[in-house]
């Protein structure tokens, strides 16, 4: 197939990101792939209109981007693929901001005309049933996560020894961004030192967010509890080395942090989104809270600070679960099946 593909994502120019060799991969599965990088609408909408020959227009999400693939697709005589990896559905995502309600609205006017659709965990597509039949145009297909190089990744850096004044480490490694709800976990870490002391939260990131959530942990007295650090490539050493992984969003389409914390072997646990239900089961593979309940929240910390075999239990089973996702060669092939779906 000759593929088009519409993104936002301006690290695919980056020589060696992840989203670079990705494209790179994808382009294998293709007779043809062209990308382009979403800028100026308008602009980009006109670059599109050049390109002759293309099959399939796949855009990388139902927003501004899928509008400006649908306009081309139409233009080209090609098939539209909609790739959906938030959920938008999710009242939080359309509680957040006017542009969101927007979004909502043309995602809700993209849907039913694309051919085909792909979305990367199941609860987007209940939700996406629920308003509308969309099973035989939709595949779920996760966000790939490279279990065996996580698992086989050396540990270069051991958060126990950075940080020898906490005896238990709970870790976050997150865009520090509203959707993420950062202050939940602030909130509930006021709880926790109660008991623990010398219990420490590290929160991996960087974003918009950062000054106000570092306000809010001076605010509370949690300095000495809460340490912010920069965006890290060696993730895998800081999951291996910490006692938790906790993660507090709003709304996730997947969750791929919560993936890798489980397949390297850290106890998880996680706001009712993304994967939740489906990696994480609730008091089998990690433990699931309701969004934004900071008392269940708190009360789940502690349970797992309280309780090592609890811990090593539920980091056993989500290892299992997490065997069993594809490997680089099969998720491919799955991808490649993605667009043949707009054949039909």
């Amino acid at each position: 197939m000759k593929i088009l593909m519409i993104s936002r994502d301006r690290s695919v120019f980056n020589s060696g990101s992840d989203a670079n060799q990705r494209m790179f991969e994808y382009g294998r599965l293709a007779d043809k792939l062209h990308i382009l990088v979403l800028s100026r609408p308008f602009q980009s909408l006109k670059i599109g209109k050049e390109i002759k020959g293309f099959d399939l227009v796949t855009a990388q999400d139902p927003f501004e981007t899928g509008l400006i693939g649908w306009l081309i697709a139409k233009i080209l005589k090609a098939r539209l693929q909609l790739q959906i990896h938030t959920d938008f559905m999710s009242p939080y995502f359309k509680k957040e901001s006017l542009l969101n309600r927007t979004r909502v609205l043309i995602a809700k006017f993209l849907i039913p005309r694309a051919d085909c659709i792909r979305v990367v965990s199941n609860r987007i597509l209940s939700r996406l049933n629920l308003h509308g039949e969309v099973q035989p145009r939709a595949v779920v297909l996760p966000i790939f996560v490279d279990v065996e190089k996580i698992k086989s990744a050396p540990i270069k850096t051991d958060l126990r020894v950075e940080y020898p004044q906490f005896d238990f480490i709970i870790l976050m490694a997150s865009r520090l961004a509203k959707v993420k709800n950062i202050g939940l976990a602030i909130a509930a870490m006021r709880e926790v030192v109660k008991e623990y002391p010398k219990a420490g939260l590290i929160i991996v990131g960087d974003g918009p967010e950062r000054e106000a959530l570092k306000s809010s942990v001076a605010s509370r007295r949690l300095s000495a509890n809460i340490i912010f650090e920069p965006w890290t490539d060696d993730l895998p050493s800081y999951y291996k080395t910490a006692d938790l992984f906790l993660l507090t969003s709003n709304y996730e389409g997947y969750g791929r942090t919560v993936a890798e914390a489980m397949a390297a072997g850290c106890p998880v646990v996680m706001t009712d989104v993304g994967v939740s239900g489906e990696l994480v089961r609730d008091r089998y593979s990690g433990i699931v809270v309701p969004a934004g309940d900071k008392k269940k929240l708190a009360e789940a910390i502690l349970e797992m600070a309280r309780d090592r075999a609890l811990r090593n239990n539920l980091a056993l089973s989500a290892e299992n679960i997490i065997a069993g996702l594809p490997k680089k060669r099969e998720y491919l092939r799955e991808y490649k099946k993605s667009w043949e779906k707009c054949r039909y």
